[in-house]
């Protein structure tokens, strides 16, 4: 095994590369699932976090892709994509281990030593990322990306659900502030460390084409960037999603918090939301894809981002509703609906700019508009844990009073306290972004009324086709429908690389 660059690669080495490409997703997907997201949080608020360290460890993967631009000329300088992957990976990964370990330590060295192994691996995943991102593509056929992307995501989303929901059982078997959790926790970062470094090792048994030689000058980063910015209808577009991701970033990265602290559910629960919310994005992946295909990109914004916002505006509802079996009810409910918004969102956002990037130029383009992005989207939690406290001293309640002869009675219909204003300054912001969005002009774009339409129409087909499955029959085609989605993913993904090759 060797970290080189092969200068040609046979096609049985290419066979056994890809079918170990497809098998180490889920050794890296189980490594996420055990450490990231959900359960990061989960540990932070047991290692007594304030909100302003929730803040900054949700901004950990947001600010750390703002080293994938000078990741892009490292890659394009040393030219060893494998050898920079795989150690990046090591080291990253490795301080998983530190990050098991800090369970037994003082409180304040706890959390800072949490902190600085989530920026560095972070940090290091972003760097090994952008040279993973350009080795895959060299790697696997053209013809057959689509097939392996689809089969990776299969082993992703598999995993990742069985991984979140053992991890959430695990956490709920013990008791909140007892040694037991703090096992159960370095339980979780060790086996995700192993799992990590297992990854590491399959990457490194992946061979890797050579890159050819480079070809004119070196072009630096500013050089690289001042184009995009200079175009208009491309800056409108910046502008746009940097409002948004602020938007969004302000409120969700405490959910969780929200969930848990304010509404007293447990993890089980919080993953339960969780899994709703990926499987609600793996159904509408298809439609979103369909209409974009159809319509312009800006269309799918303009009808899924208002659902996404009133998505997290309806959290204040579920803050009235408490714990309890409604509260439960709607919270499903509400994350099946944010679910299937994220997907329409991620999707659109993801190839608007490379829409909108000039031919020959979409490289400088899209790197302009993900570093603009990864900012507004790194900073936005870190400003949330800042004032959370300044509003978790505040209350706002609508006060009823009826009087008659039999006295006064007093209702209190709303009450809004901490996250729930968040929430809505998180829906006053996106509020600006739609209009920012709204003066990007993009071909093919039709009004919202004519979108909307088309998006019921979608929605009933899958409705009509979801209504047919019945007992065993249903799960059998849910499976299958997952795989069928993934693989649409994948060539939705592969039509836009070829893309972007070609300009």
């Amino acid at each position: 095994m060797t970290l080189a660059p092969t200068p040609s690669i046979s096609e049985a080495e290419r066979e056994a590369g890809l079918r170990r490409l497809i098998y180490e997703a889920g050794f890296s997907s189980a490594t996420a699932a055990l450490t990231s997201g959900v359960i990061l949080t989960a540990f932070a608020i047991y290692l007594g976090a304030s909100n302003l360290m929730v803040g900054i460890l949700a901004s950990a993967p947001f600010l750390s892709q703002l080293l994938q631009a000078p990741a892009v000329l490292l890659v394009e300088r040393l030219r060893r994509r494998k050898t920079i992957a795989v150690i990046t990976s090591i080291i990253g990964r490795s301080m998983l281990a530190v990050m098991a370990i800090a369970v037994f330590l003082p409180p304040a060295l706890a959390i800072t030593s949490v902190t600085l192994g989530q920026f560095i691996l972070c940090a290091l995943g972003a760097i090994g990322g952008c040279a993973w991102n350009a080795w895959l593509r060299d790697l696997a056929p053209q013809d057959r990306l689509g097939a392996v992307m689809a089969k990776r995501a299969v082993y992703t989303t598999s995993v990742s659900l069985a991984a979140g929901l053992a991890a959430a059982l695990l956490l709920d078997q013990t008791q909140a502030g007892s040694a037991l959790r703090a096992w159960a926790f370095a339980s979780l970062y060790l086996v995700g460390c192993a799992t990590g470094l297992v990854s590491a090792l399959v990457v490194a048994r992946l061979p890797e084409p050579q890159m050819p030689p480079a070809s004119g000058e070196p072009l630096g980063l500013f050089s690289l960037l001042r184009a995009p910015l200079a175009d208009a209808n491309f800056r409108r577009l910046v502008h746009f999603l940097a409002a948004w991701q602020f938007a969004i970033n302000l409120a969700t990265p405490f959910f969780t918090v929200f969930i848990v602290r304010q509404l007293g559910f447990d993890m089980t629960f919080v993953m339960v939301l969780s899994v709703a919310s990926q499987i609600a994005n793996l159904v509408a992946i298809r439609s979103w894809g369909a209409l974009s295909d159809r319509f312009a990109h800006k269309s799918v914004l303009l009808v899924a981002a208002p659902l996404y916002i009133l998505a997290i505006v309806g959290m204040v509802v579920a803050s009235q509703l408490g714990k309890s079996d409604a509260g439960m009810a709607y919270l499903v409910g509400l994350h099946l609906l944010m679910g299937a918004a994220v997907a329409g969102v991620t999707l659109a956002t993801a190839n608007i700019a490379l829409k909108l990037s000039p031919k020959g130029e979409a490289t400088a383009y899209v790197a302009t508009s993900a570093l603009v992005s990864s900012l507004a989207a790194g900073v936005a939690p870190i400003l949330g844990g800042i004032f959370a406290d300044f509003f978790a001293a505040r209350r706002f309640e609508l006060v009823l009073r009826w009087t008659s002869p039999n006295g006064v009675a007093v209702f209190s219909p709303l009450g809004l306290s901490q996250w729930d204003f968040y929430f809505l300054i998180a829906g006053a912001l996106g509020l600006y972004a739609l209009h920012r969005l709204s003066l990007v002009q993009e071909e093919g774009q039709i009004d919202r009324r004519a979108m909307i339409e088309q998006v019921w129409g979608e929605a009933g087909r899958v409705a009509r086709n979801l209504g047919t499955v019945a007992g065993l029959r249903a799960v059998t085609e849910f499976s299958g429908s997952l795989l069928h989605d993934a693989r649409l993913r994948a060539r939705w993904l592969r039509r836009h690389r070829i893309i972007a090759a070609e300009r």
